[in-house]
């Protein structure tokens, strides 16, 4: 199984948010998370939580694959997860809605996710 290369996963997150043009002020507003974490993050020397993870990838529109591992168009579920998560993204864009319910049945598509993506490796 691979681990987590947290330094790498904030890596790619710096450069999907400068492909964009956004400074790390505009994704912190629209994640709802401070300028600080969100420069830890990209550093690679804090641990986000998921929720914030799937923020990020949704508010991004980019896969969870693709900022875990550098891989694009992995999973079709992840596709699916994120077109689900845009259309609840109301007040705080980096949940996918609201609801414990929602949120969790979120968290549980992003690990299967991953899971398709380690076994592959």
């Amino acid at each position: 199984m691979r681990e987590l290369d947290y330094s790498k996963i904030g890596m790619r997150i710096r450069q999907v948010r400068k492909a964009k043009g956004w400074s790390q002020e505009q994704l912190a507003r629209k994640c709802g998370i401070s300028m600080s974490f969100l420069g830890h993050i990209e550093r690679g020397s804090r641990v986000m939580s998921m929720d914030t993870f799937a923020g990020i990838c949704s508010v991004l529109e980019v896969g969870a694959d693709e900022l875990l591992w550098g891989k694009a168009g992995q999973s079709a579920a992840v596709l699916d997860m994120w077109g689900s998560a845009k259309k609840g993204a109301g007040k705080n864009p980096c949940r996918a809605d609201g609801e414990q319910a929602d949120s969790y049945a979120m968290y549980v598509r992003i690990m299967k996710s991953v899971a398709e993506i380690m076994n592959e490796a």
